[in-house]
């Protein structure tokens, strides 16, 4: 059989215990964290570039559909096998090719497949500069490749979408032919074994590296782009046309080997703003001000409803502790016990569903209070809450500006400590796992999650509406919280038992669609959208053949819906 001599081929490549074959130990690789499920012939784990362009080979020559995967913590199931396929599957995980090299003293970074958020923040901490993004998808693990390869946004005003024009990559042309193809910008060489080699072992001189003009390796255009308050077209999502280009927006459908990225200064001097009110025009006069007035950008600013802030409070508490008492470096490694943990459990009979999340929410009940008494206050007061994070002369643009505008009656904010900033936005970013929690604890009453990832227009004044009669009938809770000041939104809606999920989910990208918004905003499609235009013929451009991830984007299931965070 073609597959067991395949197999034999991976085996003598990357050795006999990096190649997985049994069902059991290619589960945790071949399911979605929400979504996405599938078989696969193999997962295979190279060690070295080398290594995973010879894999590749192989798998080319076979003519098996291969996907790549990194830290496998996407929602949408891209990073999956999902469904029936017309040829087998084999996933190529790079995590064990970690590792980065620093270009002109830190000012960019070279980055390999299995390098993760969290390897890029300790490596630049030292140099006072930060990878993209710095708190989100970093906290569960995801790689670097992740964010460019799903034009992942981010909470950082100023920055964008993640994005580089700089990239090594493979991909099979028209005629079936397998090409190395070198956009990274630095002399390798011209076999791609030795530019591989070479790249792997940081065998290069700073001599070699060139700083094209007409690539970048990040979104320069984003602090004038996001300014535009007034254009009817949403700031940032997946499929813009504008930040599609190679290996970023390609969703996998390339073998990327190496990109190249900016790094920036961090932030010296910041102070965080906590604003609160019961009147969401409050906030849209405060967004337009500051995106119009302010000479100072601010850093970040991220919203959160009182319903998002008290699910989080309940059933996001213990992964806010675990980030604030362990670190973001070891929650993956947690994460991974938990899933082992499901399993194993799994097996056994009259256990339910999701033991370890119940065991969590069960221990994390009896740990005191977590949230500063003045967060607290506000919301008792409050049901809109707004995270400004200034710096530099932006912090005294805030002050003024927020003195004169609010009153402390309809309106109030407050200057974080140094301790209520960080906790202000660890609870903002449990609120991001705070819905799945409900869900895995309220099992008996709850249907599932409506989770929506959503680019509004950036002149759309309404970005808050309560849910019509007829869509807000089955939710049990409606959690909003976002990246405000970008008009991206994530809105989870926790359903009642019996409730039609994908028809009320339908209904409401319907309305989407009236209102010019995009969806996902943040992420790639994966299985569970229909690639748009420029978005599908990016696909084709990268992969003509349909040999990497083919599923991706080509959904035809109508009402099989969901969005998420990587």
């Amino acid at each position: 059989m073609a597959g067991v001599g395949l197999i034999d081929r991976l085996r003598t490549i990357v050795g006999r215990r990096h190649v997985l074959v049994d069902a059991d130990t290619i589960a945790p690789f071949a399911e979605g964290y929400r979504f996405g499920n599938g078989s696969a012939l193999a997962v295979v784990k190279p060690g070295t570039l080398v290594e995973q362009w010879r894999a590749l080979q192989a798998c080319v020559q076979s003519d098996v559909i291969v996907i790549f995967q990194a830290a496998n913590t996407g929602l949408t199931g891209g990073s999956t096998p999902d469904g029936d396929y017309d040829r087998p599957v084999v996933i190529i995980n790079t995590m064990r090719i970690r590792g980065l090299h620093l270009i002109d003293g830190g000012r960019q970074v070279v980055c390999l497949p299995g390098t993760t958020l969290v390897d890029l923040e300790r490596t630049l901490a030292p140099l006072d500069r930060e990878p993209h993004s710095v708190i989100g998808s970093s906290c569960i693990g995801a790689s670097v490749f992740g964010g460019i390869c799903n034009n992942s946004g981010g909470s950082l005003i100023r920055r964008g979408p993640a994005y580089s024009e700089l990239a090594l990559y493979a991909q099979v042309d028209a005629a079936g032919q397998l090409r190395l193809i070198n956009h990274l910008g630095i002399a390798l060489g011209d076999h791609p074994e030795e530019m591989l080699d070479r790249l792997d072992r940081h065998g290069f001189a700073e001599a070699e590296v060139e700083w094209p003009e007409d690539r970048r390796a990040s979104d320069g255009d984003y602090q004038t782009h996001v300014r535009r308050v007034d254009a009817p077209t949403p700031a940032r999502f997946n499929a813009d046309p504008s930040r599609l280009f190679e290996a970023s927006g390609s969703a996998g459908r390339v073998a990327l080997f190496a990109v190249r990225l900016d790094t920036f200064a961090k932030p010296t001097a910041t102070a965080t703003f906590y604003i609160g009110t019961s009147d969401p025009r409050r906030l849209t006069t405060i967004r337009r001000h500051i995106l119009t007035q302010f000479t100072h950008l601010p850093v970040s600013g991220e919203y959160m409803h009182r319903d998002a802030f008290d699910v989080a409070a309940t059933y996001g508490k213990d992964s806010f502790l675990a980030i604030e008492r362990l670190g973001t470096a070891r929650l993956p490694m947690l994460l991974a016990w938990k899933n082992r943990f499901d399993r194993l459990l799994a097996r056994v009979p009259f256990v339910r569903r999701d033991p370890a999340d119940r065991l969590l929410q069960w221990l994390g009940a009896l740990l005191p209070d977590h949230l500063p008494p003045r967060m607290v206050a506000f919301r008792r007061r409050f049901d809109h809450h707004l995270l400004l994070k200034m710096e530099g002369g932006g912090i005294a643009e805030a002050r003024r500006y927020l003195d004169d505008t609010l009153n402390g009656v309809e309106a109030d904010v407050f200057e974080c400590s140094p301790e209520e900033d960080r906790k202000a936005f660890l609870h903002r970013f449990a609120a991001a796992g705070a819905a799945v929690r409900y869900r895995a604890v309220h099992a008996d009453t709850v249907e599932d999650i409506v989770a929506l990832d959503v680019a509004l227009r950036r002149d759309d004044p309404h970005w808050f509406e309560p849910l019509p009669a007829a869509l807000g009938a089955p939710v049990l809770h409606a959690l909003y919280y976002g990246h405000f000041f970008c008009h991206v939104f994530h809105w989870d809606y926790i359903l009642k038992k019996g409730s039609d999920t994908h028809g009320v989910e339908a209904a409401m990208l319907e309305s989407l669609d009236r209102r010019g918004a995009e969806y996902p905003a943040e992420h790639n499609v994966g299985h569970l959208y229909p690639a748009k235009p420029a978005l599908a013929d990016h696909y084709r451009e990268l992969d003509p053949r349909n040999v990497f991830n083919p599923g991706i984007g080509k959904t035809d299931r109508t009402h099989r819906w969901g969005l998420d965070h990587l």
